[in-house]
């Protein structure tokens, strides 16, 4: 009942494993992970095999690193919608009334998600045997490793189904899994670096320490998913959760929304005591008013307490005591805004075609410009206000000294920060617009945001750690126009940051051309974003739920 006679299984296996995607995404992972190894091959005709050549071991470091990163980011999007897609196609209700036990059901969705992951992970065995007779690893190592990702890969496909169980959106539980799982790859890959020489303690780690933990941890997540499709929530006839925002606030641990105070009125307005005045945009009041609130405040509150949670101890550590690595902390803004603010914007006009509301918004008297500007200035103000409580500690940041006569550099800091705020919000609108599903528009929008912010300083790191020529590098930096990251750590900061002495040259004179470039790509990309959303709009073919 739980694997082999299991109908969530079995029906789960073959539409998952019977679509082009799932063809399609094997083909791209296997030419990823060839590709880094090709490029990261070994240059010298000769090798001493029997000396441990650390190019041989440096290229199985990063084959495995980057297949780990991958692999550990792709989990969430396979599992996070296991049991939010029942609730979204309406028959969460009928799954809860089947004869199947909670425990089968939940363990049938997560087995479901994470098989196609598994196979591509095992997919990869043959790329890796390739490296083994270039030495410095033995294979004992190699399969230390892959039980190592193997686990890891269960306990965040365990948290997406986690997750998915508490929300009724696979928006909202996607961004959950992913706020909860990115500490954990950071410390991991960090902690695996550190480990470099001691291949035998690791192996010891890889295989008693985290399987143990982490198998414990699936089985308690597992089994809370399980007792809460035992005793569910109040579900409505189509299998909406019903959700009473009186009663969430008084069984609220932690954080509290309160739409009447400051600071949560500038993100969650109080409800409406008045019609709505003349003049006024139906859309952004209906947005404003309706649609933060409609599946309660978990979400919100979760992100705002794990954010927050994090952003202590690194605005410590960055503002104060690493002063000359204040860019670090800006990183964690943005990548924090990239993964929360498509969240309120991807599903703009997704949910429209969702709720079967579309053709009755096209056929209004409103204009393509108040449509999208409704909907984009309530994500945005959702999305800016909540990384604006990560963003102050950077004026606390002033209160050390050494950062009086770098304040262009930490205006700037801002400056992109507002800027990439502003992107992320324009993409995941217009990903709604040109997509049919809600969760393919996050996913979408999370693809384009990494091809542009991750892509560039990922490929120069990988050039610098193959030892590429100077000059190839430095073209490859110009591609660090479309990344804030690399306009961030391009900002010069001068003697007093660094900590040198004052006759010293600075050790980091920054690069003005790479943020003077992101701030004009962005700017470029947001008016032709714009103008192809408009176009989109006001030719209106094809948007309509009933030509889908």
């Amino acid at each position: 009942m739980y694997i082999f006679e299991n109908p969530v299984l079995q029906r789960e296996l073959l539409g998952n494993l019977r679509t082009n995607r799932a063809f399609v995404l094997l083909l791209v992972y296997q030419l990823l992970l060839a590709a880094v190894v090709l490029l990261a091959w070994p240059s010298e005709q000769r090798l001493d095999l029997t000396s441990n050549p650390p190019s041989a071991a440096k290229l199985v470091n990063l084959f495995f690193l980057g297949q780990y990163v991958i692999a550990s980011l792709m989990a969430p999007s396979f599992a996070a919608g296991t049991i939010t897609g029942e609730k979204e196609r309406h028959t969460y209700e009928m799954l809860l009334a089947s004869p199947l036990r909670p425990g089968a059901i939940v363990i049938g969705k997560m087995v479901a998600s994470l098989t196609h992951l598994g196979m591509l992970i095992l997919a990869s065995l043959p790329i890796i045997v390739l490296c083994l007779p270039l030495g410095g690893v033995s294979v004992y190592e190699v399969l230390a490793a892959y039980l190592g990702l193997i686990v890891s890969v269960i306990l965040f496909g365990a948290i997406g189904v986690f997750c998915s169980s508490y929300f009724s959106r696979t928006s909202n539980s996607l961004v959950v899994s992913y706020m909860l799982i990115l500490p954990l790859v950071i410390g991991a890959v960090l902690f695996w670096q550190s480990l470099e020489g001691q291949g035998e303690l690791r192996l010891k780690l890889a295989v008693l320490v985290i399987p143990a933990f982490a198998l414990t941890a699936v089985i308690l997540m597992c089994s809370a998913a399980a007792g809460r499709m035992l005793y569910p929530p109040d579900v409505g006839s189509e299998g909406n959760e019903v959700v009473d925002l009186q009663r969430e606030a008084e069984e609220a641990v932690g954080l509290i929304i309160q739409p009447d105070q400051f600071p949560d009125r500038l993100f969650a307005p109080p409800k409406k005591s008045e019609l709505m005045a003349d003049g006024t945009n139906p859309v952004y009041d209906k947005e404003i008013h309706s649609e933060i609130f409609s599946q309660g405040t978990l979400m919100l509150r979760l992100v705002i307490q794990i954010s927050m949670l994090l952003a202590i101890p690194l605005m410590g550590v960055f503002l104060f005591f690493w002063a000359e690595k204040i860019a670090w902390f800006t990183l964690y803004v943005i990548v924090f805004n990239m993964l929360v603010g498509p969240v309120f914007l991807a599903g703009s006009m997704t949910s429209e075609r969702e709720r079967q509301t579309l053709d009755l918004l096209l056929t209004t008297t409103l204009t393509p410009w108040q449509i999208l500007w409704g909907k984009f200035v309530v994500g945005f103000r959702i999305s800016g206000v909540l990384t604006g409580f990560l963003l102050w500690p950077l004026l606390l940041g002033l209160l050390n000294d050494s950062y009086w006569t770098n304040l262009p550099s930490v205006f700037g800091m801002f400056a992109i920060v507002v800027m990439v705020c502003l992107v992320n919000a324009i993409i995941a609108l217009a990903c709604s617009l040109f997509q049919k599903k809600t969760s393919i528009s996050l996913l979408s929008t999370y693809v384009v945001l990494l091809l542009l912010y991750i892509g560039p300083p990922t490929m120069v790191a990988l050039m610098t750690i193959l030892d590429f020529p100077i000059e190839s590098i430095a073209k490859a930096e110009g591609f660090g126009i479309t990344s804030p990251f690399s306009a961030a750590f391009s900002l010069p900061f001068n003697a007093d940051v660094l900590g040198s002495d004052g006759g010293e040259e600075p050790a980091n004179v920054g690069n003005l051309n790479i943020v003077w470039g992101y701030f004009l790509f962005s700017a470029a990309l947001v008016v032709v974003t714009v103008v192809a959303m408009i176009a989109r709009l006001r030719a209106r073919d094809g948007l309509s739920e009933s030509s889908l």
